[in-house]
């Protein structure tokens, strides 16, 4: 069984620097780390293999040294890593990321299961994982929290919904956006470490997928972040002064001027 894995790059920290020009991540700058939800779905995917055998390749559009955070992935147990990079694919907003991903899949041939995780920590959307099954004209469900069975051509798995969970049966190919409950993330061995650092991420550009660059990066976004910053958050303190009744009496005052209604 052809496993894809759709990783991103996040940024590790609040602190982030915006580009004012085009209101996206200065990501060269920013500490760098897989999204945790896809560190879910890396493993599911690996257990996947273990259980059905196969393979799994990672793949992940980004800049150059996110090939850094990809060799990680084989340390756990990927088979593959590759990552897609081109000046082309800079400021992609959802629908233009699912189809950069959706050419880069195509672009590795066969596949039967392709595992994203729920939504990415920078964005929130949870927008990718449904679009990119429908590039691909492929079935997909989302918040997947286990997978129950899976064979050639066929899966069924569990959806968390609000009040529980329905079960989902869909043909493969298809794709599966997972929640956290779904597993528990391995440490990397020692022998995978020493893989992983030997390890030659295989980079392609958007003439090695054959994407049209008119659909990728800004060029192909159809929605635009307009303004984009961090928020200040400023408290002021004030101490009053004087004996607990005093302070009481100053406390209730102000509260009163503030509108508060007096209680009984």
């Amino acid at each position: 069984m052809n496993i894809v894995v759709c990783v991103k790059q996040v940024p590790g920290t609040s602190e982030v620097k915006i580009n004012k020009e085009t209101n996206t991540i200065i990501r060269d700058e920013a500490e760098a780390i897989i999204n945790p939800f896809d560190e879910y779905a890396i493993e599911e995917g690996v257990r996947v293999k273990e259980n059905v055998g196969g393979s799994v390749t990672v793949i992940s559009m980004g800049i150059p040294k996110t090939a850094e955070l990809l060799r990680e992935t084989i340390a756990v147990g990927v088979d593959e890593a590759v990552l897609l990079t081109d000046k082309a694919f800079a400021g992609a907003d959802t629908l233009a990321t699912s189809y950069t991903l959706s050419m880069g899949i195509k672009k590795l041939g066969d596949y039967d299961l392709i595992i994203c995780g729920k939504q990415a920590t920078d964005g929130d959307t949870a927008q990718v994982g449904p679009s990119l099954a429908e590039k691909l004209g492929v079935p997909h469900t989302t918040n997947v929290r286990k997978i129950e069975e899976i064979k050639e051509g066929y899966i069924r798995c569990q959806r968390m919904t609000d009040d529980g969970y329905e079960v989902v049966e869909m043909p493969l190919p298809a794709v599966i956006t997972v929640v956290k409950e779904i597993n528990e993330p391995r440490y990397p061995s020692i022998k995978g470490k020493l893989k992983a650092k030997k390890y030659e991420v295989k980079i392609l550009n958007a003439e090695d997928i054959g994407a049209d660059i008119s659909l990728c990066g800004l060029n192909g976004s159809p929605t635009r972040v307009i303004k984009t910053f961090t928020p200040v958050h400023e408290i002021k303190a004030e101490m009053i002064e004087g004996t607990a009744c005093e302070q009481a009496e100053k406390l209730a005052d102000k509260l009163l001027s503030m509108q508060f209604v007096k209680c009984k």
